[in-house]
C-alpha cells in the first residue's frame, strides 16, 4: 500500500499543506499516521478523502454538510436521502446568489448608465454608493450581512 508524505499528499489531491493540517484539525480527515521520526505519513485512502472534501468545496458544501456527506459515504447500506437534502439546499443557496449577482450586475449597469463625464461631484456612482435610497433594486445579501473588509482597507 503506497504512503505518502504531507507534500506528496497535497500534490496528489492539488491542495496546499495548511489545507490538510486544518482539515485534521477539524476532524474531516483523520489524524495520519506517524513514523518513527515523527513524520505524517498518509495512504490512498487519504487521497480519496481529500479529494471528495475538495471536491465538495468546490461545489460550496459547508464543512457540516461535508461531514455528514462523508458519513454517508462511508456508510453505504444508508439511504441517501440526507445527500439529496443537502444537495438540494445547496443549489437553493447558488440559485439565491446567482438572483443576488444578477441584482447586482443590474444596479452596477444602471450606476453606470447614469453615471457622467464631467466632475465627481456630479458622479451618479458615488451618488449611488452613497445613498443606497438611491439604488433601483435591492441587492444585499438575503441575510443583509456583508463579509468583513479585509485588513487595510
Amino acid at each position: 500500500m503506497p504512503s505518502f508524505s504531507i507534500g506528496k499528499l497535497a500534490k496528489a489531491a492539488n491542495v496546499k499543506v495548511p489545507t490538510i493540517r486544518f482539515y485534521e484539525q477539524i476532524g474531516l480527515l483523520p489524524l495520519a499516521d506517524r513514523t518513527e521520526s515523527d513524520r505524517r505519513i498518509y495512504s490512498d485512502t487519504a487521497v480519496q478523502r481529500l479529494t471528495f472534501i475538495k471536491h465538495a468545496r468546490q461545489l460550496g458544501f459547508p464543512i457540516e454538510a461535508i461531514r455528514t456527506l462523508l458519513d454517508l459515504a462511508e456508510h453505504p447500506d444508508r439511504a441517501c436521502d440526507d445527500a439529496n437534502a443537502l444537495a438540494s439546499e445547496q443549489l437553493q443557496a447558488v440559485e439565491n446568489k446567482i438572483a443576488q449577482l444578477e441584482a447586482l450586475r443590474r444596479e452596477l449597469q444602471r450606476m453606470l448608465t447614469a453615471g457622467c463625464g464631467g466632475l465627481a461631484a456630479d458622479c451618479r456612482v458615488i451618488e449611488s454608493l452613497a445613498d443606497h435610497r438611491l439604488c433601483a433594486q435591492d441587492h444585499a445579501p438575503a441575510d443583509h450581512t456583508l463579509p468583513p473588509m479585509p485588513a487595510g482597507t
